[in-house]
């Protein structure tokens, strides 16, 4: 027997917010109801979809795999319904979002609270993490990027880009001595932003308007943003940076600049959501905010 689309819409509510009860009240049903209908959902599929415990919920892994496809039968259907009723006016529902750590921190946890503040029936769960997620495999509705993505499943809109620096403690440089060209950091300690799995070591530089690497080294590493500047506001070495990451720093002097003419390595900041005709108008809204909160610092990139 084919399930029935309410059915598969109503489990992927219990799904997003997390029980049984809350799932109840959205749809004004009694638990037993919401019970008995993903009970009979699971007896049609022959599969365990939600294992119950007193505290959580859990998904099996057929779960899994039907919560990402049931997903989008709701938002298929709310969009349908929007499209006739002008529903889509209101705004309301869930927004799972992934963020990178230093935007996350330095604008993009204000900017997200402020955004639901202004719209009080809309939820977000924001991720702070540096990976390119699978928006699509992982139930993510907006992820804010940098770097390209090649994906044609995907919808990126840019927002700015985001210009790297290299900086340095004034105490460091009294000591080690300032670098004038690029090939002097190889007699330098380059402390490695190793967020990303490969090239962390490799510095970019623009000569005569081409870009090209400078393998460099070091004797520290770490894959967080704020790591990294602590150490080199405490004189430890060079840091190769994110400007937005340290513009207080520059600005007060507490870190100096160094070869700003020949960084080559500018990344875009993106918005990317999966591809359909028409975007919920809450994510497009959602975006407008964030974007508008990057210009009101864009001195910072």
């Amino acid at each position: 027997m084919m399930p029935k689309t309410d059915d598969l819409i109503l489990f992927a509510q219990v799904v997003e917010l997390g029980s049984f009860s809350k799932a109840a009240d959205a749809n004004g049903l009694t638990n037993s109801v919401v019970s008995k209908r993903i009970a009979r959902l699971e007896k049609e599929l022959g599969s365990t979809l939600i294992h119950r415990t007193t505290r959580r919920l859990t998904l099996s892994e057929a779960g899994q795999v039907l919560y990402q496809r049931a997903r989008l039968v709701a938002q298929t259907a709310q969009e349908a319904f929007d499209a006739i009723t002008g529903y889509s006016q209101s705004l309301q529902g869930h927004i799972r979002m992934s963020v990178p750590t230093i935007s996350g921190e330095l604008l993009l946890a204000q900017a997200v609270a402020e955004f639901c503040e202004l719209h009080p029936a809309i939820s977000v769960d924001m991720s702070l993490e540096n990976r390119f997620v699978d928006l699509v495999g992982e139930g993510y509705d907006l992820v804010i990027r940098t770097g390209h993505l090649d994906d044609s499943n995907l919808i990126a809109r840019h927002i700015l880009d985001s210009h790297w620096t290299i900086c340095a403690a004034p105490a460091y440089i009294s000591r080690r001595g300032k670098p004038q060209v690029p090939e002097d950091l190889l007699q330098h300690n380059c402390l490695i932003y190793s967020y990303q799995e490969s090239g962390a070591r490799d510095w970019l530089f623009n000569r005569y308007g081409e870009i090209y690497p400078l393998r460099v080294s070091g004797n520290f590493s770490t894959n967080n943003a704020a790591a990294l500047r602590r150490a080199a506001l405490a004189g430890h070495g060079l840091a190769y940076v994110p400007r937005c990451l340290v513009y207080p720093d520059l600005q007060s002097g507490r870190l100096v600049e160094l070869l700003p003419q020949q960084v080559g390595k500018i990344l875009g900041i993106y918005a990317v959501y999966p591809y359909s005709r028409q975007p919920p108008r809450k994510i497009k809204l959602l975006i407008e905010h964030i974007r508008s909160r990057y210009m009101d610092i864009k001195h910072y990139f």
